[in-house]
């Protein structure tokens, strides 16, 4: 068996209080890699088609991948999947820190969850040990207390904690996963499905130790690392200022969503960038297991009276958006603190963010009155009003009853014009890119198996003339040779659109940091990422087209099961504000989204992948092709 793994995938059947222990083969491992392809195997395998996301059938899956735990930048991920209870297709997410190479070291490199505890319970796995304990105390708190609890009741502070907070207990459909009070798996609502189950948290404690086929090319490129920090511009950047780093230049193309998407520019921008984070509130620059990059903020304010703690850490580009710019909100102690109630509470702030403007637009229009939001002045740019409301949804308190259903099912019970106000791809509220300039993310959002993501397919900017050099030398190891400028939309715009998700889900798969190991910017390319697989595993005939055809494998699983929850091309779509021209006056006010040319697109995307052009899904024959002949469509 190979070193680099624990060799061990634990099944948890809550409602029968069992726990089992599978030892794959290595050519699972290979074939799959880990991270959420194996996740999505079994959930085809154990969840029965057309139940609801709550349901105790419904399969919650965690597991981290071939090179966690081993000493090299961005290995150290968790991958999260189920159906989701947001958009009723595959749900995935995905989460660093200490937790994952934790939980290779407990023994394990993944956890499969069925079934529903009749109290709350929480799973402890330690050194090969698995055992289900009593969580009734926990129930209810955030998840600093519940962390706290956890080292006083285990007596170790070294424990790594993945847990739900209250608003995954009360089965809000954009709940999160948190571990280390900071870390997030926030898209597609794991954090409800867990709720559903009454498993409050897995937590993770070992001393076991993976190792590399191949130590001292491993550490090789390692070390590599070092001068790409230093040499890559967005590297620098992005260690230096954290992902928030990029703001100023969203703004200044036009991309920065504002007023829930009514504009692409925010005219107190300076307010929320990463150099002002740096500048003003910063405390330390934190990281993940085993990662140079170092691109975790942790903050330190204060807020209305209402202090920020370190341990919630800082908010990442997403959140200052979400928080900020898509609510108008410009202080950036409020974008802090609501950063803090997210990871307190367990919510996505994402959908969280763009829920909370959803409602402010609503509010605006007269949709909502203060009537409905309990005397609450939702209008865009008041702060208190985010902050309450986000406090709101996470206690399902009120107006936060309905908008803990996310936006599309907010909107067909507020009915009149409410829709026109929705930026959502498969009910999953959009991230902070913008495709009315990064034309190829339109295409990706509308046909990406969970709904709107951004870290789904390479952006834009990364294939236009003039980009940094390295990265058209990257992009070419893909077959991308023809740069395009960056507002077009063209039948190679497609081409680079699917070839990196194929990358970008490849890494997925093995469970790596997108951050580091990609096909531009990242610290490091697809060369060195094949490299560093080889030496982690041994499996020196390894090659791009193989690390590619498990990236595919991973999307075709995810799209068989969207398929067998009635999910085809007709989902594949955007909302209609897309369509409709962006305010303002930035460099892409006027821009809209042509709905009639996002379906010339689909079809060339389709082709590419081989797909159906009437339903967007495989065939049994394009399964077979991949090793999925076991999928019956």
């Amino acid at each position: 068996m190979l070193g680099c793994v624990a060799g061990r995938i634990l099944h948890v059947d809550l409602t029968k209080g069992q726990l089992k222990v599978e030892e794959p083969p290595e050519s699972f491992y290979r074939k799959y890699g880990g991270g959420s392809a194996m996740g999505t195997y079994y959930i085809l395998k154990h969840t029965p088609a057309g139940i609801d996301a709550f349901s105790p059938k419904n399969t919650l899956t965690l597991f981290v991948g071939l090179a966690t735990g081993l000493p090299v930048s961005g290995q150290a991920r968790v991958c999260a999947n189920a159906k989701s209870p947001l958009t009723g297709a595959i749900g995935d997410s995905q989460a660093g820190g200490f937790f994952p190479a934790e939980l290779k070291f407990a023994g394990f490199d993944g956890v499969v969850i069925r079934g529903r505890s009749k109290t709350p319970v929480y799973l402890w796995l330690h050194d090969g040990q698995a055992e289900l304990c009593d969580a009734s105390g926990l129930w209810g708190k955030d998840t600093g207390e519940v962390e706290d609890l956890l080292q006083k009741e285990l007596n170790d502070p070294k424990i790594q904690v993945l847990q739900i907070g209250p608003a995954g207990e009360r089965l809000v459909r954009f709940a999160s996963l948190i571990n280390m009070c900071n870390r997030a798996n926030g898209r597609t609502g794991m954090g409800a499905v867990m709720g559903s189950k009454n498993l409050k948290a897995v937590v993770v404690r070992g001393t076991g130790k993976p190792t590399a086929a191949h130590p001292e090319e491993l550490a090789a490129i390692s070390k590599q690392g070092l001068q790409s920090l230093a040499d890559i511009p967005d590297m620098t950047g992005l260690s230096n200022n954290g992902t928030s780093d990029g703001l100023g230049w969203q703004n200044d193309f036009g991309t920065l969503p504002t007023r829930n998407w009514n504009e692409g520019q925010f005219e107190h921008f300076e307010n929320l960038t990463g150099q002002k984070m740096t500048d003003t509130i910063l405390k330390e620059r934190d990281t993940c297991f085993g990662c140079i990059v170092r691109c975790k903020r942790v903050v330190e304010t204060e807020y209305d009276g209402r202090k920020v703690l370190p341990r919630y850490g800082g908010p990442e580009y997403e959140t200052m958006s979400t928080l900020g710019s898509y609510c108008a909100v410009s202080e950036l102690g409020a974008v802090a603190l609501g950063n803090q109630l997210c990871n307190q509470l367990g919510l996505d702030s994402i959908s969280a963010g763009a829920t909370v403007a959803f409602a402010m637009e609503c509010f605006e229009n007269g949709l909502l009155t203060e009537k409905d939001t309990g005397g609450i002045d939702c209008r865009f740019g008041n702060a208190r009003a985010m902050l309450r409301l986000l406090e709101m949804i996470a206690e399902r308190e009120g107006l936060g009853d309905l908008l803990a259903e996310g936006t599309e099912r907010a909107a067909a019970k507020i009915g009149k014009n409410a829709a026109e106000f929705l930026i959502t791809a498969k009910s999953q509220e959009a991230p902070a890119h913008m495709p009315h300039a990064k034309r190829s993310l339109g295409l990706i959002y509308a046909v990406n198996p969970f709904g709107a993501d951004h870290q789904s397919s390479e952006h834009d900017p990364t294939y236009e003339d003039g980009a940094f050099p390295l990265y058209p030398q990257r992009l070419a190891m893909l077959g991308l040779t023809s740069p395009q400028p960056v507002g077009s939309m063209n039948d190679e715009k497609v081409r680079f659109a699917y070839l990196t998700q194929l990358f970008f889900s490849a890494m997925d798969s093995y469970s790596l940091c997108q951050f580091v190991w990609g096909p531009t910017y990242e610290l490091y390319g697809p060369q060195e990422t094949v490299a560093m697989l080889r030496a982690v595993t041994g499996w020196d005939d390894l090659t791009l087209d193989e690390l590619m055809s498990v990236g595919e494998r991973r999307l075709n699983m995810m799209r068989a099961f969207n398929a067998r929850e009635g999910l085809d091309r007709k989902q594949d779509k955007l909302a209609s504000r897309f369509a409709q021209p962006l305010g303002g006056t930035g460099r892409t006010a006027g821009v809209s989204i042509d709905p009639a040319e996002l379906e010339r697109h689909k079809d060339s995307y389709y082709k590419l992948a081989g797909w159906s052009k009437t339903t967007g899904n495989p065939s049994a024959k394009k399964l077979a092709s991949l090793g999925l002949d076991w999928i019956k469509p």
